[in-house]
Parts: structure tokens; sequence; C-alpha cells
């Protein structure tokens, strides 16, 4: 029997915990020197690893021209660096420099990891496999809406 669904409470919880991630990562990013999105953004840099520009564009639905400041704030912090297609010069790849971007995030953090895996193990294996659900799905939408957003 499926519980009655409290769409409103649902969504109000679904806001907390966004702003409560901005918040966070805006936090975070200041700690680091950068702008919450710039930390974002590197973040899908390196969840990615060496891609093109337009590689990033067609991710994030930023312009060219966004990713080109974008880049040029992350190399000036030495947190990516371009390099050339050893067979077509026109091509550049944004590479991440994976150890310092560790170093900088090492302890922002702080003890987060440890307070959800603690949270975590208060929940049967059959609730985490919900909340999986949940949030794989969840993610699944607010992807497809992002990217019938971006379509130009």
């Amino acid at each position: 029997m499926k519980a009655k669904i409290n769409a409103e409470a649902i969504s109000r919880l679904g806001k907390q915990i966004s702003d409560a991630t901005i918040l966070m990562h805006e936090a975070i990013a200041r700690k680091a020197g950068l702008t919450a999105a710039d930390r974002k953004y590197l973040g899908i840099i390196l969840d990615n690893g060496s891609l093109t520009a337009g590689e990033l564009s067609n991710l994030t639905g930023l312009t060219t021209g966004a990713i080109t400041g974008l880049i040029d704030r992350l190399e000036k912090k030495k947190l990516v660096k371009r390099e050339f297609d050893k067979s077509d010069r026109r091509k550049v790849f944004i590479v991440p420099n994976i150890d310092k971007a560790s170093r900088l995030f090492a302890n922002s953090h702080l003890d987060l990891p440890t307070q959800l895996e603690h949270l975590l193990s208060t929940f049967t294996a059959k609730e985490i496999q919900v909340i999986e659900r949940y949030l794989t799905s969840t993610v699944e939408i607010m992807n497809n809406v992002t990217k019938r957003l971006n379509e130009k």
C-alpha cells in the first residue's frame, strides 16, 4: 500500500536541501578563493577529466564566452590548464589539476562525509534503496529539464 503523497511537503524539503547545498558550496568555494559556480564547474571538469571548451559548454549550457572566462579564472589559480591537441592545434583541451584541486578542498568539508555516513547507518538497507531510487530519479528528471532548457 502506497502512502498518501504530500507533494507540497516533499517540494518544500527539496527546496531546503537545494538551498542548504548551495550555501554550503558557496562557503566551501569562498574558503578556496572561488565562487560557488566556479567550484561546481571545476567539479564537473574533475569528474569528466580532459575535455574541450565545446564539450564543457554542452555539459553546462554556458556560452563559449562564459567558458573562456571560467577557464581563465581556474587557470589563473592553476586548477586547470589548456593543452593543445597534438594532431589538431586548433583543438584545446581543458585539463584539471587533480592534485591541486584535491589539496585545495581537502579540509573544506570538515566532517561532512563522517556525518553523512553516520546518518545513513541509521537507515535499513531497504530504506537506503528507496532513498537511492528517489535521488537517482530526481537527478534524471532535473538533468532532462536542464537539457531541454539548454537546447538552442
